[in-house]
């Protein structure tokens, strides 16, 4: 994985094949990386805003 931080959108299946078919795993990696990394921040903000009872 390359330490360029970027904030990807949802890849789609043309952009994954084309990387497979490339043999960019690199990048694919980051991509994937990144749409996780939003995905955690996006559940981590939904928690913190509930409040207990």
């Amino acid at each position: 994985m390359s330490n360029d931080i970027e904030h990807y959108r949802d890849p789609s299946d043309k952009m994954v094949a084309l990387y497979l078919a490339n043999n960019d795993g690199d990048e694919l990696t980051d991509v994937l990386v990144a749409a996780l990394e939003d995905a955690f921040r996006i559940l981590r903000d939904e928690i913190s805003g509930e409040t207990m009872h």
